[in-house]
């Protein structure tokens, strides 16, 4: 799990008045032990390890789960930090990369990820819910849409791990992350193609995670959630009232 904050800079932290992002309450419980909470319920999942700057954070948002976690050092941004702790489970597959602000994870949701994700014969599946899941539920949440020809699709911050071979992947995401700012280096990771294809509105979703397998040499494929909640994480304090309203209710 990707716990780490961004320090004083982080205005969610800021606007709450708490050190850390992972320790902001919802529904009165710290959005951190949330989520691991949810994860040491599932009888799917073994050793649950945390990527955080400091390891002290983790019995101030944790209490009694402190227990049930591994601490691993998270790095200088997030696809550092997921490369990082790949390399620390001692190539024990598959795992489950999810971050710490997806406060409504529940059982339901990672049953179905993980089901699907065993079944896809994969190296790497990445959960995503369409804007039509998302928007029935909540017609008033912003969410960023990326857009595969009639597909819009957003995030669900889960990832299957299933091989080794998914590290490829890993590896990209660093690169994007270090050349976000240098357009040709996205190019050449993505290929002219894809991209045009992207912007031009004729590649589909399945297309995309198709060439991407072929580009890194891996079996990619997407997970489609029908959870409108499984998109919800919180990064401003907007998302912050949507989840402590969803709770609440």
């Amino acid at each position: 799990m990707l716990a780490a904050g961004r320090g004083s800079a982080d205005p969610l932290a800021s606007h709450f008045g708490v050190s850390h992002k992972c320790l902001l309450p919802v529904a009165g419980t710290a959005m951190l032990k949330r989520v691991v909470l949810a994860l040491h319920q599932h009888p799917r999942i073994g050793e649950i390890m945390v990527s955080i700057e400091d390891e002290a954070l983790l019995p101030a948002a944790l209490g009694e789960l402190a227990g049930e976690v591994r601490f691993t050092a998270s790095q200088a941004s997030a696809a550092q930090s997921a490369g990082a702790a790949l390399r620390n489970v001692a190539k024990t597959y598959p795992v489950l990369l999810t971050t710490a602000d997806h406060a409504l994870l529940d059982q339901e949701m990672l049953d179905h990820f993980i089901n699907a994700s065993d079944g896809s014969s994969s190296d790497l599946t990445v959960g995503l819910a369409s804007a039509e899941t998302i928007l029935t539920e909540h017609p008033d949440a912003k969410r960023t849409f990326l857009a595969f020809g009639p597909d819009q699709v957003s995030g669900c911050n889960l990832y299957g791990i299933m091989t080794e071979r998914a590290q490829k992947a890993v590896d990209l995401w660093q690169t994007v992350e270090a050349n976000r700012k240098n357009p040709l280096a996205i190019v050449r990771a993505f290929g002219i193609y894809a991209l045009v294809r992207y912007v031009t509105g004729t590649i589909t979703l399945e297309s995309a995670f198709a060439i991407a397998s072929r580009r890194l040499s891996i079996s990619a494929k997407p997970v489609l959630l029908p959870f409108a909640n499984a998109a919800v994480d919180i990064d401003k304090p907007e998302d912050h009232e949507l989840v402590e309203r969803i709770l609440s209710g």
